[in-house]
C-alpha cells in the first residue's frame, strides 16, 4: 500500500528541492500491502481519498471503500485532482456506508462474492466503528475493544490474502489485494481524561497486522507561516521489516512534510 500512498505524494510533491537521487544509497524496501493512517480525521480521510483516486485513476484498479458517515463532499485538492482524470476510472470505486461494525464485517467478508474483486480496499475511521460497538458509546475506548480490533484487522487482512490468490488465478495485473485504513486515538482525540494506556492497547493490536503505519503530525512551527500555507503537516511512513525487504536492505522509514494553503491545494514535499 506504500507504494500507492508514495504515488500519491509525489504526484501533489513540490519540485523544488527534490534533488536526491533516487538510484543512490541502499534500494528501498518493498512496498507494504497493508497500512494504516493515524491523525486527525479531516485530513487522514483526504490521505484515503486521494490514495482511492489515485488507485481507480492511475492504476486503473477498482477500490472498495467503506466509511460510516456519508461523504458529503471532496476536499478541494481532490476535486482538482479529479477534474484531470479519467472519468471512467473513477467508476472503479465503490462507496459503502456500513453503520455498525457488524455491518462492516459483513459487507468486508462478503467482498469475496464480488465477481469484480477490488484490489484496494480503504476501511475509513476505525475508531469510529470499535467505539460504536458499545451500545450507547460514542467516546473512547471500552473494555473487550483489542479483541474486536483485532477481529476485524485480521478479517481485512485475510480477506485481502483471499483477493490476492483470486486476482492471481485470473492472470490479473491489480494483483495483490492491498488494505488501508485510518484510526484516531483516544489521546489524538483529545480524550485526555481516559486512561492513556487503553488507548495504545487498541493501536497496538492494530499494529500487529498492519506492516505499515503512516502517521499525520500537525507542524505548529512557524514553517507554514513561511510557506505562506494555511497548515503544515508530518507525514511519517514506517515499518518493521517484511520478508520481502533485502537482507541488508532498510527498514520502511521515510518523511514528508505536507503544506495545506488556504485555496485547498495540497503540496507534499519529500524530507
Amino acid at each position: 500500500m506504500t507504494d500507492i500512498l508514495t504515488l500519491v505524494f509525489r504526484t501533489l510533491s513540490s519540485q523544488t528541492g527534490q534533488n536526491k537521487d533516487p538510484t543512490a544509497g541502499p534500494p528501498p524496501p518493498a512496498p507494504r500491502s497493508k497500512i494504516l493512517v493515524v491523525g486527525e480525521h479531516r485530513l487522514s480521510r483526504s490521505v484515503l481519498l486521494l490514495a482511492a483516486v489515485t488507485a481507480a485513476s492511475e492504476l486503473g484498479v477498482r477500490v472498495a471503500f467503506f466509511a460510516q458517515s456519508q461523504i458529503q463532499s471532496l476536499p478541494e485538492c481532490l476535486q482538482r485532482c479529479i477534474a484531470t482524470q479519467n472519468p471512467e476510472g473513477l467508476k472503479k470505486i465503490t462507496f459503502s456506508y456500513p453503520r455498525t461494525l457488524e455491518e462492516l464485517l459483513q459487507q468486508v467478508a462478503s467482498l469475496h462474492e464480488s465477481p469484480c474483486p477490488p484490489s484496494l480496499i480503504i476501511i475509513d475511521r476505525l475508531d469510529g466503528f470499535l467505539r460504536g460497538a458499545v451500545a450507547g458509546s460514542h467516546v473512547g475506548f471500552h473494555s473487550g475493544d483489542e479483541s474486536r480490533a483485532a477481529h476485524l484487522a485480521a478479517l481485512l487482512c485475510d480477506t485481502a490474502a483471499f483477493l490476492t490468490e483470486v486476482l492471481e488465478k485470473r492472470g490479473s495485473s491489480s494483483a495483490p489485494c492491498r488494505a488501508i485504513a485510518s484510526f484516531l486515538s483516544d489521546a489524538d482525540s483529545g480524550q485526555e481524561s481516559r486512561d492513556p494506556s487503553a488507548t495504545d492497547s487498541i493501536l497496538d493490536v492494530l499494529d500487529r497486522y498492519f506492516q505499515a503505519r503512516c502517521t499525520l503530525d500537525r507542524d505548529r512551527s512557524y514553517e507554514a507561516a513561511a510557506a505562506a500555507a494555511q497548515e503544515a503537516w508530518h507525514v511519517y511512513l514506517s515499518g518493521t521489516k517484511i520478508p520481502d525487504d533485502l537482507e541488508d536492505g532498510p527498514a520502511l522509514a521515510q518523511e514528508w512534510k505536507l503544506f495545506i494553503f488556504p485555496e485547498g491545494l495540497m503540496e507534499f514535499k519529500l524530507v
